[in-house]
């Protein structure tokens, strides 16, 4: 305005001036310790027979705590990885670009072994403590947990031939990340991917289109093919290695290919395009097309479901683990939030209400990571011990189903404890409340895993009573959680003609577990208030409806990061 240049002294005093003061406001949670500062977590590795890794957690939970890996993934997720199909010459590349931010953060998790610490410790306790640093890196960035989850999981589905292990699994647990394009015996350490799903079959993979023929006129597992097709979604696209699956006269099959060849060049494979997400942005996913793609049979010909399930597997723990470590990640932010924003002449968390949100969000967090962590504990005994092999089997799907259906509601809740200041995309929050239902939909929607869980009990029955038997460990502690588990077990005796009603079966089968380790495990106010709820329905539905005579104080003191 033309008037504005009369008044000299104008442009100093609007910068030598503000017109309020910022007060109130409660800062970032930054620089802490994500495993000193976590009792519950401390105790489920101390229970579960890890304690020995202590001072590696600890160094991971100060780098996951750290300002400095909070500014990575935020330059993650804002700077977004790039399709680059051709080069400037218009030679066909396809390749993917990610900011430095991406590369630094993949160098870190897997310098961390979050990968392949399970599978390079011989130490009862091993999945435990590789669960544990999968739970703090998902506190830190979801996005490069994928790639860490599937490279940590194709070791499972290696195992179906022990050449194509001997070769690629020491590089595959190496602890180290090379971003280069090129051949993986050339790098210093390799992730890998899967590309499964098809645009016509999703979750049904026999459904499967893509073709594989012999190469050489050697077949079965170990030899040559040739892969021509689509996959509708190649998670990681940039992977070194990865499996995939192709229907051969026999049927359906499992591959392993190489990103790149032995002479540099890339596979042969088109990127089509990167898949525009909801969330997980700082990780790539694309659409893909094989054309006469270079591979070798993993596992027997025609039993390509059963070879690759191993991996689905252990990916499907991980998926349990990875929407747990959200979780945690969402009420550490609203407890510091609430603790540091006064309202009324006191902190947010003393208002009585705000308490029992904020409670109520705790327990269902503890309950979580108890049951992702008994898992982890089931997988360390599943080599030697057939029971707990069992166990894995039907609890994998249950904790992955339930920890899946929980963590958008209550991502979605704690983000409302913060304000508007939660919706806005500079706030974590924001990044967490588009994160939480991707697990949900990855290695099974609700549906397919829950009747996962039917067709484990129906074809091996004995996996129902060691199930109720591991819940029946903690008999005669709490007789909230008795009468359930006898309710439940009445329902388990014939589950025929009830697919209808898997989810809810599904459900109590998940509060039960969860019950009874915390029974057995955590802090009677936590365990007590859990079994008044989500057992003898003394609540709402909604978070924060915890019934009167509950200790919350104590509930939200015990998941504060200290």
């Amino acid at each position: 305005m033309p008037g504005l240049a009369t008044h000299p002294n104008l442009d100093q005093q609007a910068a030598g001036y503000a017109t309020h003061e910022v007060m109130n406001q409660p800062g970032s949670l930054e620089d802490c310790d994500l495993y000193s500062g976590d009792k519950p977590l401390q105790e489920a590795v101390r229970a579960f027979g890890a304690q020995w890794s202590a001072e590696h957690l600890k160094r991971t939970g100060a780098l996951v705590g750290s300002a400095r890996v909070q500014h990575l993934a935020r330059q993650a997720n804002r700077h977004l990885p790039e399709l680059r199909t051709h080069d400037r010459f218009g030679n066909r590349v396809d390749l993917v670009e990610f900011h430095p931010a991406y590369h630094e953060l993949m160098g870190l998790i897997f310098g961390c072994e979050a990968h392949s610490f399970a599978w390079t410790h011989s130490q009862p306790g091993a999945h435990v403590v590789r669960a544990a640093l999968s739970y703090l890196w998902n506190q830190g960035e979801n996005g490069i947990c994928c790639p860490m989850g599937m490279t940590f999981a194709s070791i499972a589905a290696l195992r179906h031939d022990p050449a194509l292990l001997a070769e690629w699994g020491p590089l595959i647990n190496r602890p180290a990340y090379d971003p280069r394009p090129i051949y993986p015996t050339e790098k210093a350490g390799i992730t890998v991917g899967m590309a499964m799903t098809e645009k016509q079959g999703g979750s049904d993979l026999r459904a499967t289109i893509t073709t594989a023929r012999p190469a050489t006129a050697r077949r079965g597992s170990g030899a040559p093919y040739v892969i021509t097709g689509h996959k509708w979604f190649f998670s990681v696209p940039m992977s070194d290695l990865f499996l995939t699956l192709a229907q051969t006269d026999k049927g359906l099959s499992c591959f392993v290919a190489t990103g790149w060849l032995p002479d540099g060049s890339r596979n042969r494979l088109k990127l089509q395009r990167l898949k525009d997400k909801c969330g997980n942005k700082s990780n790539a996913s694309s659409e893909v097309e094989f054309y006469d793609l270079h591979a070798v049979m993993l596992g027997e010909e025609g039993r390509g479901v059963r070879t690759i399930i191993e991996m689905a597997h252990a990916t499907r723990i991980d998926f349990a683990i990875g929407s747990t470590g959200l979780m945690r990640q969402a009420l550490s932010q609203i407890i510091h939030h609430t603790s540091n924003r006064r309202a009324f002449q006191r902190s947010l968390v003393d208002l009585p209400l705000m308490r029992n949100v904020v409670a109520d969000l705790a327990v269902e967090s503890e309950a979580m990571m108890w049951m992702s962590m008994r898992l982890a504990q089931a997988l360390d005994g599943s080599a030697t011990e057939k029971a707990e092999a069992l166990f894995s089997r039907i609890a994998t799907p249950i904790a992955k189903y339930w920890a899946c259906k929980r963590a958008p509601q209550f991502v979605a809740e704690a983000l409302e404890c913060h304000g508007g200041n939660g919706f806005i995309a500079d706030h974590l929050m924001e990044r967490l409340y588009r994160e939480a239902p991707l697990n949900g939909i990855w290695e099974g929607t609700g549906n397919v895993i829950c009747l996962d869980v039917f067709r484990s009990m129906q074809r091996e029955p004995e996996t129902t009573a060691l199930f109720l038997g591991e819940v029946a460990k903690a008999r005669g502690a709490n007789a909230q959680l008795d009468a359930f588990a006898d309710n439940l077990a009445l329902r388990l005796k014939d589950i025929s003609g009830l697919e209808s009603h898997a989810r809810r079966l599904v459900e109590m089968m998940a509060l039960a577990l969860q019950a009874s380790l915390l029974v057995r495990h955590s802090a009677p106010a936590v365990s007590d208030a859990f079994c008044a709820t989500r057992l003898d329905g003394d609540w709402g539905h909604a978070f924060g409806t915890l019934p009167r005579g509950l200790d919350t104080e104590a509930i939200v003191d015990r998941a504060r990061i200290n």
